[in-house]
C-alpha cells in the first residue's frame, strides 16, 4: 500500500517535522515517530502508518461506547486501530493502544461504510484505541458515512489541537470524551498529557452541537477523591447540566495494580453528582448496584431501563419523557 501523507504538520530545518495534530506538537526527526507511535518522518514527509489499518471491527451496542442518550438500544459498527497519544498505565485496551506491533488488516473507507450499511448499523464508531491519531482515515470514512445517512461517533480522550478538532466536528454526530482527571498534574505525570486541551475539546464539541457524553474512570489512588469529583461535577454543570456523565469502575490492568474502585465511593459520587447533573450513570458495576436507567429529572419516571446491554425504551415520546414532556436530550 502506498504511504499515506499525514495532515497537520510543518517542515523544520535539518529534516525535522513538527506534527500539529495533538497538543504534544511532536518534533520528529527523520526515521522517528511521534508520541503516538504511528506518525513517522519518512524522508521529510509525515506519514500516517495506520491509514486504513484496522485492529478490531465488531457490531456493538451503542451503550457500550458508552452513549446512553444516542440511539438507545441501537447497534453500531465499531472499528479501532493501534497506537495512542496518551500513556495511561491502567489502559484496558493496552494491547492495541500501547503496542504498535499489533496485527491489523486494511480496509478502505468505502468498505467500512458498506459493512455498516449491510449490518443495518446506526453508524460507525471510531473506538477501542484513540481515534484522534487516526484523523485522516476517520475523516475520510466519516464523510462517506454521512453521505449515506450513517451517524459517526468518536470515543476519544479529547487530546487534540483546535484545527484538526474542527475538521472532525464537521462530520461527527456524537462523542464520548474521557475526562480522566481534573488535576493537570495527574494528566501530566500519569497520562503524559494536559487537562486544558481536553476541557477545550469538550466545550468546543458541545457548543458546536455535537452530542456529547463524558466518562470518568474512577481509579483507586489516582482520582478517587471527592474534592476532585466535585470539581468535575462543577465543570459539567457550568457547561450544561444535561450532559450525561458516566462514572466507571476501574479494575487492575496493564501496569497499574491498585485494588478495584470502592463501590461505596462510587455510590457517593453518583449521589453527589445527581444533585447538580440531570443524568449520571455508573458503569462497570453489577446491575444490582443501580445507576444505569435513564430517569426523568423532572418527574422521576423511568424513560429507559437497562440491565447490562439489554435496553428497554419504555417512557419516551421522541426525545422527551412520555409522562411529563420534559426534554431528555435523547437522539433517536
Amino acid at each position: 500500500m502506498k504511504p499515506h501523507e499525514a495532515d497537520f504538520y510543518e517542515k523544520l530545518d535539518r529534516g525535522l517535522l513538527r506534527c500539529h495534530l495533538c497538543p504534544h506538537n511532536c518534533v520528529i526527526s527523520p526515521g522517528s515517530r511521534g508520541t503516538c507511535g504511528v506518525r513517522a518522518n519518512r524522508d521529510g514527509t509525515l506519514i500516517t502508518e495506520i491509514y486504513g489499518q484496522v485492529t478490531a471491527i465488531a457490531m456493538d451496542p451503542v451503550e457500550k461506547k458508552p452513549l446512553y442518550h444516542f440511539h438507545p438500544g441501537g447497534r453500531i459498527l465499531s472499528i479501532g486501530t493501534k497506537g495512542c497519544n496518551l500513556k495511561c498505565p491502567y489502559c484496558q485496551n493496552w494491547n492495541i493502544s500501547q503496542d504498535t506491533s499489533a496485527r491489523t488488516s486494511y480496509h478502505e473507507p468505502g468498505e467500512i461504510v458498506a459493512i455498516a450499511l449491510g449490518e443495518g448499523s446506526v453508524g460507525i464508531a471510531y473506538t477501542y484505541s484513540e481515534p484522534v491519531i487516526w484523523h485522516e482515515y476517520v475523516r475520510d470514512t466519516a464523510v462517506l458515512a454521512g453521505e449515506k445517512g450513517l451517524a459517526n461517533v468518536l470515543v476519544t480522550n479529547g487530546f487534540i489541537n483546535p484545527e484538526p478538532l474542527e475538521k472532525l466536528l464537521e462530520c461527527v454526530d456524537a462523542m464520548n470524551i474521557d475526562l480522566k482527571t481534573f488535576r493537570d498534574e495527574t494528566y501530566r505525570t500519569v497520562h503524559k498529557a494536559r487537562l486544558a486541551p481536553v476541557l477545550e475539546t469538550i466545550t468546543a464539541a458541545h457548543r458546536r452541537g455535537v452530542h456529547v457524553e463524558l466518562t470518568t474512570l474512577i481509579v483507586t489512588g489516582m482520582n478517587d477523591d471527592m474534592a476532585e469529583m466535585r470539581d468535575i461535577i462543577a465543570f459539567i454543570a457550568s457547561l450544561d447540566p444535561g450532559i450525561p456523565w458516566h462514572i466507571s469502575r476501574y479494575y487492575p490492568n496493564y501496569r497499574y495494580q491498585a485494588p478495584q474502585t470502592d463501590l461505596e465511593f462510587m455510590k457517593l459520587v453518583h449521589e453527589e453528582a445527581s444533585g447538580k447533573l440531570r443524568f449520571v450513570y455508573s458503569g462497570n458495576v453489577p446491575s444490582s448496584s443501580g445507576g444505569q436507567d435513564t430517569l426523568c429529572p423532572s418527574c422521576g419516571a423511568t424513560a429507559i431501563r437497562r440491565a447490562g446491554y439489554h435496553v428497554r425504551v419504555e417512557g419516551l415520546d421522541g426525545s422527551a419523557c412520555a409522562a411529563c414532556g420534559f426534554d431528555l436530550g435523547i437522539v433517536r
